[in-house]
């Protein structure tokens, strides 16, 4: 259970501060969106770009922009989403953004800073929250401190705002040393010296700044290669000064308790749920080359009991108020979409959904799961969204809504304890127990109806959020669960 004593699991973390976690985000069922590849709005006129929907490439653009995201809330509220998080936004030289030019300046390609301010505005006042992606690592060959290293070799101002290894630097010849630290070697990206002083306050300040200008929080890309926590304890002491509610989400994909002791990061994106997600709805189907090639790395089928154990893991892992806004996806830029990841079975995809808005955290829906997009590993994970609903699979558009209104209706699917009653062979039972109701949820990833024992249930009715009838529960109670399928048992209004 989500309360079980974490002295217990980890007495190397026990006794550290309470984490304070922003209250909203248990609330929230977040959407990722990657803005060259969401919507084109037209505004933005006089680029060479590709004819929408075209394959993705590495380096050219689809012209999706922040103008576009804004035309297109309606859709976005209509999945019950109350939160967004976009890739970056900054300036820069790539359709991705990572490669940042100018931390105070939306790049001009989606509609610029009035873009983002009209977003903002229009998405807050549906009740729409924004986080924004903070690529604080490294900046590009573009950002002007970097660019003025370039020209001005060892004159340079900001000779000390990165690690030079040797002279002459090499931005653009491969075969020669680059002089220069960068991420993962690749020269496009000079990685910040976060130990000069004047780096670390430019960097606290774009954090500042934007959080002042009414984001929500940011998403942190590859937190853990700034090494030191007391850059990222100021970063947060800085951020929740302006907001206490911000929320700090952090790129970590493997242990995080560094992280997560209450005075760095909130949260970080939650492998530890993506990839057991994948073996179990999964299993059967399982594209192994494909997810090799994708950032899960290759996985191994498992079973209901062993996913059972795992989850329950994963919901004991980290103080319970951070649990309960980690950030759960399925897939994201950087993977293969679950879809294709899962060798195309929609049925995988439609049950670690029902998995993923029934268990505790925050899930995150990434842009066009919700209609069925394909995608494997990057770029292709990057389409664009297609808009002709004509081409959108309407079953798992409908099934997205329905778990996100049950989640947002039904106390005990945000907020509920986790507490697995069955587990063995193809099928889960779990309940979500909370003080206003419970809530019981079954899952069968055979192919043949099972009937699975609903056990120490609260006696009476329920609705099942997937077909709306009515179920009778006893004390003791087995349930047909059709194959493929679930029972998603809310409390009768």
């Amino acid at each position: 259970m989500l309360g079980r004593d974490m002295e217990a699991l980890h007495p190397d973390h026990a006794h550290d501060a309470h984490p304070i976690t922003p209250e909203w985000v248990t609330d929230a069922v977040f959407y990722q969106i990657f803005p060259d590849r969401f919507a084109r709005s037209g505004r933005v006129g006089g680029l060479n770009l590709q004819p929408w929907g075209d394959k993705p490439h590495f380096h050219r653009y689809m012209g999706g922009d922040l103008w576009g995201v804004t035309a297109r809330l309606d859709h976005i509220q209509s999945l019950g989403v109350n939160a967004i998080y976009f890739c970056p936004v900054f300036q820069s030289a790539a359709n991705h953004r990572y490669h940042t030019h100018d931390y105070y300046q939306v790049d001009p390609m989606l509609g610029g800073n009035e873009a983002l301010r009209a977003l903002i505005d229009e998405a807050h006042a549906r009740g729409i929250r924004v986080v924004l992606d903070g690529v604080f690592n490294h900046a590009s060959r573009g950002f002007f401190q970097f660019n003025d290293l370039l020209e001005q070799g060892e004159a340079s101002a900001y000779r000390d705002w990165f690690h030079v290894e040797g002279w002459p630097l090499q931005a653009y010849d491969d075969t020669r040393p680059a002089g220069y630290a960068a991420w993962w070697g690749n020269r496009a990206l000079p990685k910040f010296n976060t130990t000069h002083p004047a780096v670390r306050e430019f960097l606290w300040d774009v954090a500042e700044h934007w959080i002042r200008f009414g984001i929500d929080g940011w998403r942190l890309d590859v937190p853990n290669e700034i090494d030191d926590d007391s850059f990222w304890q100021e970063f947060r002491r800085r951020v929740k000064a302006i907001n206490p509610d911000a929320y700090i989400v952090g790129e970590i994909w493997g242990d995080a308790h560094r992280w997560l002791r209450g005075d760095q990061f909130d949260a970080v994106m939650n492998y530890h749920f993506t990839r057991p997600c994948l073996a179990f709805f999964g299993a059967q189907t399982l594209d192994h080359p494909m997810n090799e090639r994708s950032g899960t790395g290759r996985v191994e089928p498992m079973d209901a009991a062993a996913f059972g154990a795992r989850m329950t893991e994963v919901t004991q892992l980290y103080h319970p108020d951070v649990v309960r806004v980690q950030l759960n996806l399925l897939d994201s830029h950087d993977t293969a979409r679950f879809l294709t990841a899962v060798g195309g079975d929609a049925t995988a995809y439609h049950l670690a959904t029902i998995f993923q808005m029934t268990y505790v955290g925050a899930p995150c829906i990434y842009y066009g799961d919700e209609i069925g997009l394909p995608g494997g590993p990057d770029p292709d994970c990057r389409r664009a969204f297609p808009w002709e609903e004509g081409t959108w699979n309407q079953d798992t558009l409908a099934l997205t809504r329905a778990l996100t209104a049950a989640r947002h209706a039904t106390p005990a699917l945000g907020r509920g304890t986790f507490e697995v009653t069955h587990a063995s062979g193809d099928g889960l039972v779990y309940a979500r127990r909370h003080a206003s109701g419970d809530a019981y949820v079954g899952l069968n990833t055979g192919l043949q109806t099972a009937h699975l024992p609903f056990t120490g249930v609260k006696a009476g009715a329920y609705r099942d959020v997937l077909t709306g009838r009515t179920v009778h529960l006893t004390g003791d109670t087995p349930l047909g669960v059709p194959g493929r399928g679930a029972l998603v048992l809310v409390p009768q209004e």
